[in-house]
């Protein structure tokens, strides 16, 4: 189970994240899906691809490293740092043309095979800081 949950991670930021190949979200994704994170919900796998497709359209050039892979018994551990270039609008923030990069770990459960639930933080703070939207 183990492998299989770690295989899930690197299809969701390679595929779907890094090369914007959303079907794979059904894959992967339970269709009772939940994912939890201080920045509001997701509730199946229709709001994670508009959740993947609202950052590549701000940052077109979005890439997805994945750091660490933990897995233990049915949950998995992402630590996750994000590059990209700020070209589309972001939480009212327009266009800066500014590089960025933050980082965020994403826990998930795996049932069958999928993604059931998801528990996240990230530095949208730090985020928000290098795209002007909050002073240094």
């Amino acid at each position: 189970m183990i492998e299989e949950s770690t295989k899930l991670v690197r299809r969701m930021y390679d595929e779907a994240w890094n090369e914007g190949k959303l079907d794979v979200v059904d894959e992967i994704c339970a269709p009772d899906y939940v994912g939890v994170g201080p920045y509001g919900d997701e509730h199946g796998p229709e709001s994670v691809k508009s959740g993947i497709l609202t950052r590549r359209q701000a940052f077109p050039d979005i890439h997805v490293t994945i750091e660490d892979i933990i897995a233990s018994g049915d949950k998995v551990v992402a630590r996750l740092t994000f590059r990209g270039t700020h070209r589309g609008e972001f939480l009212g923030v327009q266009p800066t043309g500014q590089e960025v990069i933050w980082s965020g770990i994403w826990i998930y459960r795996v049932a069958n095979g999928k993604f059931v639930e998801r528990w996240h933080n990230y530095d949208m703070h730090g985020l928000m800081r290098q795209l002007g939207a909050i002073p240094s």
